[in-house]
């Protein structure tokens, strides 16, 4: 699945040719995210850091959602898409395959509740989050109708170092809800991809598994989000999905490292993305304890 995140610069026709080449790359699905600024950040963040109220200029037009559905249908891939505030979800319906919920929203229970009830399938990513924190929105996406789940295991740090990846927890999020009672419907394990790493995609789904990667998107290096260094180009995934690695160092001393110990723990990079989670009460980030003194997570 390919995420397109922010770098399709409010522009239709780049927005369409992200989709095009995606297809093009062996991609099954492609993904953007819709939020509202005012809907994403608590006020004290907008008042005082210009840098966030300048990613107002991030927003997909909700009039894109239609031609984006349409496209994928003619392309032959699924189209999805986060919803970041409530009334997306409903927004989206029509159009989306399925819904994508991030690591960031994994706490609001009522997105998840929103979500579940629609029917459709659910893809939820736990990066940063603690295995009772996972717990916590797989019962509630499960008592709200939710019945085909895909977890996906990632690290939330832009760039991710591979030996951070801690593949292993695939392992331990597929055994821990394999049980009927915890999610008695169709669950499946993935990857979310920050390490721009062949090594790590194909060690995620050849030793641990993963039924579907996502990566993250750009088109020529202009995007908004390329420039932190977790987005791949075309020409760097589209050799990973069709499985020409030949040239790659596969070594057992190269993919053994981002395997882990299994252990569904925030990793040291990603406890600093921990309190800008979106706060359970309002879905605003960051979280309201850290509002009032926000100096001591800005960075």
């Amino acid at each position: 699945m390919a995420e397109v995140s922010s770098n399709h610069g409010r522009d239709l026709h780049r927005s369409l040719e992200f989709i095009d080449v995606a297809a093009s790359c062996g991609c099954a699905a492609v993904k953007f995210q819709l939020f509202r600024l005012e809907e994403l950040y608590s006020p004290e963040v907008l008042a005082k850091y210009p840098d966030h109220r300048k990613r107002k200029q991030w927003e997909l037009p909700v009039d894109f959602l239609p031609h984006l559905s349409e496209r994928c249908r003619e392309r032959g891939v699924l189209f999805s898409c986060t919803p970041f505030y409530l009334d997306a979800v409903g927004e989206l319906f029509p159009y989306v395959a399925f819904y994508k919920i991030a690591s960031y929203e994994l706490l609001w229970t009522e997105l998840l509740q929103n979500c579940a009830k629609t029917g459709k399938p659910i893809v939820l990513s736990t990066g940063m989050a603690t295995l009772e924190e996972v717990d916590r929105a797989v019962v509630t996406l499960s008592e709200s109708g939710c019945k085909n789940l895909t977890l996906l295991h990632c690290v939330s740090d832009y760039p991710a170092k591979p030996e951070e990846a801690n593949l292993q927890v695939l392992d331990t999020l597929r055994n821990r809800y394999a049980s009927e009672r915890i999610f008695p419907g169709e669950l499946r394990v993935g990857w979310s991809d920050h390490t721009v790493s062949p090594q790590v995609l194909k060690r995620a789904t050849e030793r641990w598994g993963a039924s579907m990667i996502e990566f993250h998107l750009d088109l020529d290096g202009t995007g908004e989000e390329y420039s932190s260094g977790h987005c791949w180009l075309p020409d760097q995934i589209a050799g990973v999905i069709k499985g020409e690695l030949d040239h790659q160092d596969l070594s057992p001393a190269t993919v053994e490292p981002c395997d882990g110990d299994g252990a569904k723990n925030p990793s040291a990079s990603e406890m600093r993305e921990r309190p800008w989670r979106a706060d359970p009460v309002d879905g605003l980030r960051p979280l309201r304890e850290f509002r009032s003194n926000l100096e001591q997570i800005y960075w």
